[in-house]
């Protein structure tokens, strides 16, 4: 039921195209279908509503259905000089409103946002001089009003008011994807790659990039070079390969500009090198590859998030309100008026324009300053500090999850930057016990960001009280004066075993801190663990393959995956998969469920439905398994479709991390090691976590009790909150 505020929405594609507006698309349709609008899709941007006709397309449920895992958009998109017009914008208010269209949904950037708002203002007197003109019917008493929600539909991930822009997330796996493949061959022939990327005035994607891929120097629009910042770059290039690196990796941004403000072209930097440093250099611009390609699960759940938001605030407020933007803020939903995000998404171009780089930085928040400091750090060569402050130990404890190597590389390069030794133990808990620990030096972890599983070895055990001696014996041998567990929840329980008896040992009272790393996503005081995105992209990537064989037969697959308790994973492959149903152990799963599930099948199908694909956490039931439920649905199918089960296993584990878990885990690995120094070597056990968009430390006995046991509070996840959308959808 609509609330009155709208009756017929449009949504459309406007500016760049940006991986994961497809899945914005689709849910703008259906869940304008499921509230009982009438919705339409207008094709190529605002040429399509300046043209009208065949443009403006009535939608129904089926007309996004499988374009969800498409990159670009259906729709697609154009640049319209006409619509820049006040006549253009009057022949697309016409068009829109013959079809009695009262509220927009545009995903774009400030271009396509600043051409909604304006539309927006100008909609009522457009109206009347089109009905002066003769064009439309307008009633004399009438006050026609245009409803405008925006969403950020951007790679450059530069516009304000979201944390991330629909799309950004995949141009970054294309990133990643594309360095550590040169890292291969620059190695083979020790040459020194640039690489170009795109972000206009924003230099996100090189500083993402370059912080996810272990790039050794960067080059962005909002950091003004020194006159001699060539020097710098030769200077601290020509270090690593002394050191012993074979190769160099430059990033750089489409937008960095020369100290004069002029444009500065990644061959100029190539050959600065190629004289300078005297190596061998090779120039690499990924141009639109960045753009291309499936959207990555991120990019999928944000859209879908963001695009049912959208109608969901044109129901409950129409025109009511001004025009106004959605985005991500602190994993949350947030709506900001469009105006100031027009506004203040420029500022940061006028400021490099006009040579304010200082500002520029501040404009873009602390979190990106931070990382940029952060990516200084690392691409150093040795740290500035010859110290021995203390003794940092570094344990990957449980199941290995992607991103953990990228943990250790920065807690060991941030500690001893602090005067820090820092020692690693081999094969988790059960390796400590044996005294099987390494030094880690500067070099010992380059080139861990991009590996998978964990290089210190890790392994599932559990601290038993006899086990507590040997600990501390091994403790006091290697002097260490703090310890950083990374893992799961046998990091979390390993951790409380020796908080219940540290004042017993000496060795022990030491500060001890747990980060959180596991591909289940069920760890207390965070958000997100370490892991968890590498695993859902993995996930994602199997379900699509799965969909191009069941789809030519006519067939539903029930698809396994990991998450013991939480069911993070299967919630989330549900939602960016566009799976027609999940089975959680939040919820459990009864036989009236599993009938219902098959009736809607058939149904389906006898409609001309083609594949479908059922999401089932390996725990959400003791009763019905995998293989019972395949068999169940495959009885009652009635010979209208048959059904296949796929287990996905240790698959989801496996492989690089992805872009989103090496970030995480660097921002998780620094922020580690400044809790220890704020402890300044105090016993504790304590926990480190994001929370939204920031780095929160827990006491342990406090991230202990969130805890959410599914039969106690089955519903206290923030994910859980994602349900209904996924089923709506």
């Amino acid at each position: 039921m609509t609330s009155g505020k709208v009756r017929a929405i449009a949504v459309l594609t406007s500016g760049g195209d940006a991986p994961g507006m497809n899945a914005a698309v689709r849910a703008v349709v259906r869940m304008a279908l499921y509230h009982g609008l009438q919705v339409y899709g207008i094709h190529n941007g605002w040429q399509g509503a300046v043209e009208g006709g065949e443009a403006i397309e009535p939608m129904n449920w089926w007309s996004v259905g499988g374009i969800l895992q498409k990159g670009g958009t259906v729709l697609g998109t154009a640049r319209s000089q006409e619509f820049r017009t006040r006549e253009g914008r009057r022949k697309a208010a016409v068009n829109l409103y013959r079809h009695r269209i009262d509220g927009l949904v545009v995903i774009g950037g400030d271009g396509s946002l600043t051409g909604a708002r304006i539309l927006a203002e100008e909609w009522p007197d457009l109206l009347r001089e089109a009905a002066t003109a003769g064009e439309i019917e307008l009633p004399a008493d009438a006050r026609p009003t245009l409803a405008v929600v925006g969403l950020p539909g951007s790679i450059d991930n530069d516009t304000y008011g979201t944390d991330m822009s629909i799309g950004a997330d995949t141009a970054l796996h294309r990133i990643v994807e594309a360095a550590d493949q040169l890292v291969s061959t620059a190695s083979a022939h020790q040459r020194t790659f640039v690489l170009e990327v795109m972000g206009r005035n924003c230099g996100y994607l090189a500083l993402a990039g370059g912080l996810a891929s272990g790039a050794h120097w960067i080059i962005i629009p909002e950091e003004e070079l020194k006159p001699r910042w060539h020097q710098e770059m030769v200077a601290s290039l020509r270090r690593g390969r002394e050191a012993g690196r074979k190769h160099a990796i430059v990033i750089q941004a489409e937008g960095a500009r020369h100290p004069d403000g002029l444009p500065l072209s990644a061959a100029t930097v190539s050959d600065i090198l190629t004289k300078q440093l005297g190596a061998e250099t090779r120039v690499t611009v990924l141009g639109h590859v960045q753009r291309g390609g499936s959207p990555s699960a991120y990019d999928r759940i944000l859209a879908t998030r963001l695009g049912a938001a959208a109608v969901e605030d044109l129901l409950a407020h129409g025109a009511e309100q001004p025009p106004r933007f959605l985005g991500i803020v602190n994993n949350e939903v947030q709506s900001t008026p469009l105006v100031e995000v027009v506004e203040k998404s420029q500022a940061v171009g006028k400021c490099i324009d006009a040579g304010d780089y200082e500002t520029a930085l501040t404009l873009r928040g602390p979190s990106f300053q931070d990382q940029l400091a952060l990516l200084r750090l690392l691409t150093e060569v040795a740290p500035k500090e010859d110290t021995h402050a203390g003794t940092i130990l570094v344990v990957t404890a449980g199941h290995d999850a992607p991103g953990m190597n990228a943990c250790v590389r920065v807690v060991t390069r941030v500690a001893r930057d602090h005067g820090y030794r820092v020692l690693g133990a081999q094969y988790g808990l059960e390796g400590l016990l044996r005294g099987d620990v390494i030094e880690l030096a500067w070099m010992t972890v380059s080139g861990w960001a991009a590996r998978g599983g964990s290089e210190l070895g890790s392994g599932r055990y559990l601290l038993q009280p006899g086990d507590l001696d040997r600990l501390a014996a091994v403790l006091h041998e290697h002097a260490v004066t703090a310890m950083i567990l990374i893992g799961g929840m046998d990091a979390y329980q390993n951790a409380e075993v020796m908080a219940a008896h540290y004042r017993r040992y000496p060795a022990m009272q030491i500060p001890v801190l747990v980060v959180p790393a596991s591909i289940n996503n069920n760890l207390p005081g965070t958000d997100f663990a370490i892991g968890a995105d590498t695993a859902l992209n993995n996930i994602i990537a199997a379900v699509d393959k799965v969909k191009d064989t069941a789809g030519a037969n006519k067939r539903a697959y029930v698809v396994e995956v990991m998450g013991y308790d939480c069911g993070y994973l299967a919630l989330m492959a549900a939602l960016a998969s566009g799976a027609e149903q999940v089975y959680l152990p939040e919820e459990g799963v009864t036989l009236q469920r599993l009938a219902a599930d098959a009736e809607r099948l058939r149904r389906d199908f006898q409609a001309g439905k083609r594949l479908a694909i059922l999401i089932y956490n390996e725990r959400a039931s003791p009763a019905y398994t995998t293989e019972m439920i395949r068999r169940i649905l495959d009885a009652e199918g009635s010979g209208l479709f048959d059904v296949r089960s796929v287990t996905l296993g240790h698959v989801q584990r496996g492989g690089s991390p992805s872009p989103f878990d090496r970030i995480l885990a660097a921002r998780l690995g620094k922020a580690a090691v400044e809790a220890l120094l704020r402890m300044h070597d105090q016993a504790g056990f304590h926990t480190i976590g994001l929370r939204g968009k920031h780095i929160v430390t827990t006491e342990l006995s406090e991230a202990l009790a969130e805890i959410a046991w599914p039969a106690e509070r089955p519903h206290q996840e923030w994910f859980m909150a994602l349900r209904d959308l996924a089923r709506i959808l």
